[in-house]
């Protein structure tokens, strides 16, 4: 019986499953976290480790990309076929802060592999779902007998993703032409669940901000002035209370304007995920959803804007009372968007309605710390369909679909090179991004292997790109 394919690529897969996950130990040696500025070094290190392995897989082109923060790393590998697609895959190199005290079992830039899990920080966020590329591109060209990607495949993999991307929209601006896509896949994202793979097909944007309030130019005694002059703890109070309505919808006037809403099919494509309500809300450290009105807990977290109060506190914390009106107070908030709304509009909104609701005699100050836009990637896109076909493949089950209640700067690749973006991401909940004792699945990392050598092929078949002039 002929090898199919498929067997092809699992065999490919096994017989160097041992050398990609030496590779993989040795990037995650690399403390490249982008926020410590001591760590400086080892993202450039980190940089300079995958240009190196991406040269060694067969990339044509692989170089460090600087930037006014931490280097970026680009490479490129042509397909030769004047119809075939070009694909650019996002990720990042850098990685949260980790410290043995902070609650790890192991040393957390020592990779630690028990009962079918590799531990380390980035094992999942995001060196494990970089590098799978590199493996999934060798197992597609052993399979095909090509030479080449049946794409045009490109990666951008970014080094300060863990530090909110501050230079990315300006690296991506600077480099649109060698950029230029027909489509993008993030490989910074997840599945549902080890049993139930999912694709998501949006993620939503965030501005958030911090509200300063002035009232008198001390503290004053509450019982010589107060319930006579305003006092900024309760104007901030105010605030915080009059950010929803009775439905929980927010209350910002103009805040759903442009807001593209669920259709029905979303909806019951939500609706066949085995979700468990009891055991998300033990996830959450919480005892009870609440949300706005209309919407199943999924539909919140996945496809619905919202405000959240992050912080607030003014006047007199310590122990026992001190009768005061303070002097100032502060209210942190964030807004999570989704396709449609505008972050700058948002936020000129938070303005406006903030300056409307405070009395004569309170001073503010509104500080905004940049914004993520909202991206959501239509159901009916060729490209999506062979990400889902891919992953079927791999995992030989259905494939299910979400979305992320998160931010991340795909965005800005979608407005910046008009190019629809697709997730492929093999990570799952237990994972522990950010936390101590960061894994991944081996296994499942493995079927990201298999997914990305299946994804350039389909898409080569299935989305040919008509040829210039």
């Amino acid at each position: 019986m002929s090898t199919t394919p498929d067997d092809a690529v699992r065999a490919y897969v096994e017989a160097h499953r041992a050398a990609f996950l030496d590779d993989l130990a040795a990037w995650l040696r690399i403390p490249s976290v982008s926020a410590d500025p001591g760590r400086a070094g080892d993202v450039r290190r980190s940089a300079q480790w995958l240009v190196d392995k991406l040269l060694a897989t067969g990339f044509v082109t692989a170089e460090v990309w600087e930037t006014a923060g931490a280097p970026a790393v680009f490479a490129e590998w042509p397909s030769g076929d004047p119809e075939a697609p070009t694909v650019l895959v996002y990720g990042h190199h850098d990685v949260q802060p980790a410290a043995l005290e902070d609650g790890w079992h192991s040393e957390p830039f020592e990779p630690r592999v028990h009962d079918g899990k590799l531990y380390a920080r980035g094992a999942a966020d995001d060196k494990g779902q970089v590098l799978f590329h590199t493996l999934g591109v060798r197992a597609h060209l052993a399979a095909t007998d090509r030479t080449a990607p049946a794409v045009n495949l490109k990666l951008l993999i970014e080094g300060e993703e863990e530090s909110g991307s501050p230079n990315f929209p300006d690296l991506v601006r600077s480099r649109a032409d060698r950029l230029r896509c027909d489509a993008v896949i993030v490989s910074d994202t997840g599945m549902w669940s080890a049993d139930t793979p999912t694709v998501c097909t949006g993620m939503r944007g965030l501005a958030d901000c911090q509200i300063d309030l002035y009232g008198p130019d001390q503290d004053i005694h509450s019982g010589s002035f107060g319930g006579a002059v305003p006092n900024p703890a309760m104007e901030a109070a105010r605030l915080a209370a009059g950010l929803h309505d009775a439905d929980l919808r927010v209350a910002i006037p103009g805040f759903y304007d442009g807001v593209v809403e669920l259709t029905d099919r979303e909806r019951e494509l939500f609706a066949e995920l085995p979700f468990d309500e009891a055991r998300w809300l033990r996830t959450a450290h919480s005892h009870a959803t609440l949300g706005e009105a209309g919407f199943t807990t999924l539909e919140r977290v996945w496809a619905r804007p919202t405000a959240e109060v992050n912080g607030i506190g003014g006047g007199y914390q310590g122990p026992g009372g001190k009768t005061i009106v303070p002097a100032s107070a502060q209210l942190k908030l964030s807004f999570r968007l989704v396709e449609g709304q505008d972050a700058e509009k948002i936020q000129q909104a938070v303005r406006e309605w903030v300056a409307e609701r405070l009395p004569a005699g309170i001073r503010h100050e509104i500080t905004f710390w940049g914004a993520t836009r909202p991206c959501l990637t239509p159901l009916d896109h060729p490209a999506l369909r062979s990400v889902v076909r891919a992953m079927g493949r791999a995992f030989d089950k259905p494939v299910r679909f979400t979305r992320e209640g998160g931010s991340g700067p795909a965005a800005d690749l979608r407005d910046v090179l008009g190019a629809p973006v697709l997730f492929l991401g093999i990570s799952v909940p237990s994972d522990g991004w950010h936390a101590p004792n960061e894994k991944v699945e081996l296994d499942l990392l493995m079927k990201g292997v298999e997914s990305a050598a299946y994804l350039w092929a389909d898409l080569a078949e299935h989305w040919k790109v008509p040829v210039a002039g």
